[in-house]
């Protein structure tokens, strides 16, 4: 799913001043001098529509710069740098960064991952069940949510060590999978649609979920930036609120033709078509629900942090990272979900 950089004009603190008599929404508006940078991933969403309209720009008063990266890790790293001050990441990247002690927050959760990630395996591999993967190579992005239920997965059907795991970037996947370098890959969409054209899933996300091991995608953001942001953050996240309860009080208005999906289609470098039966795959929660404790809520307790500690423990054991933190609910602000619930 960083050090942040803050550029006041003259003008933007005088705006500021005049914000503080006018009162709080022209607040958040007083930061129209500032520059935010928000990493985003080709993942389809709800929330792309309100990127293509503005919506975050008019609600903030920030001057936005989009990032397009492959993956979380690429986010994470970059936020870690500084480069990025809120960015898309799923909870196995998440999970690596606050282990290692970047500072970065989940504050708004995009999605429950559900049927959206999925093992794939190529007709021509010969592989009907999980036990024919032996012997087999699967590409997956490593430390992503698809790397974190790879190896659940091969752990929960005895497969440990007798599958060639490759580390490969979603982009890079379907030209490997086209050539026959790979037999199988745990992994999301543009690349899965791609995949399932001459492939079958064998095993998604959703079924391991229900084994006990819950994986998300996340919009996380930098814990300084967030606390000296606070209205515009509370703006950007009833945005999210807004254009996600859109899609989920009607699904079904959400058809290629709608000006909704195209524009979620134009945003994530996709076909109209391709996007309704992708997002159907995801559950998104409002805001009341993240509140509660089966997300943000709770500190500690919440299911975000106890998803976080879960993942962290499969990435120290893959070495991923050097330790796992008493408490992950360091990494958790359920502040503003709370706020505009």
């Amino acid at each position: 799913m960083s050090i942040h950089r803050l550029s006041f004009s003259r003008r933007a603190l005088m705006v500021a001043t005049a914000a503080a008599l006018a009162g709080a929404a022209t607040g958040v508006h007083a930061q129209s001098a500032q520059t935010v940078t928000i990493g985003v991933q080709s993942m389809y969403g709800p929330w792309k529509r309100a990127i293509v309209d503005q919506e975050f720009e008019k609600a903030t008063g920030w001057k936005i710069q989009w990032r397009n990266f492959d993956s979380g890790g690429d986010v994470v790293a970059a936020m870690a740098s500084g480069d990025v001050q809120i960015g898309v990441a799923g909870s196995s990247p998440v999970a690596a960064a606050v282990s290692r002690g970047v500072p970065i927050q989940v504050f708004w959760i995009l999605d429950n991952i559900n049927e959206a990630e999925a093992l794939v395996v190529r007709n021509a591999s010969g592989v009907q069940k999980m036990a024919d993967l032996a012997g087999k190579k699967l590409a997956v992005p490593f430390v992503s949510t698809t790397h974190f239920h790879t190896m659940f997965a091969l752990e929960h059907y005895g497969l440990q060590g007798k599958v060639q795991v490759m580390n490969l970037q979603p982009s890079d996947i379907p030209a490997a999978w086209a050539r026959g370098d790979i037999d199988a890959a745990f992994i999301w969409d543009p690349a899965l649609g791609k995949l399932k054209q001459d492939g079958k899933v064998l095993l998604t996300s959703g079924d391991l979920t229900k084994l006990g091991k819950a994986t998300f995608d996340a919009l996380v953001v930098n814990k300084g930036f967030a606390e000296k942001n606070g209205a515009a953050m509370q703006a950007f996240t009833r945005v999210l609120e807004g254009v996600t309860a859109d899609y989920v009080r009607q699904p079904a208005s959400w058809t290629a033709q709608s000006e909704s999906v195209q524009k979620v289609a134009r945003q994530s470098g996709a076909k109209p078509a391709e996007v309704p039966p992708v997002l159907a795959l995801y559950q998104f929660p409002l805001a009341a629900e993240q509140a509660s404790q089966a997300w943000l809520g709770g500190g500690k307790s919440s299911g975000v942090a106890k998803a976080l500690s879960a993942t962290a423990e499969f990435l120290k054991g893959q070495k991923k990272v050097p330790a796992v933190l008493p408490d992950y609910g360091i990494a958790v602000n359920s502040s503003f979900v709370s706020a505009v619930k």
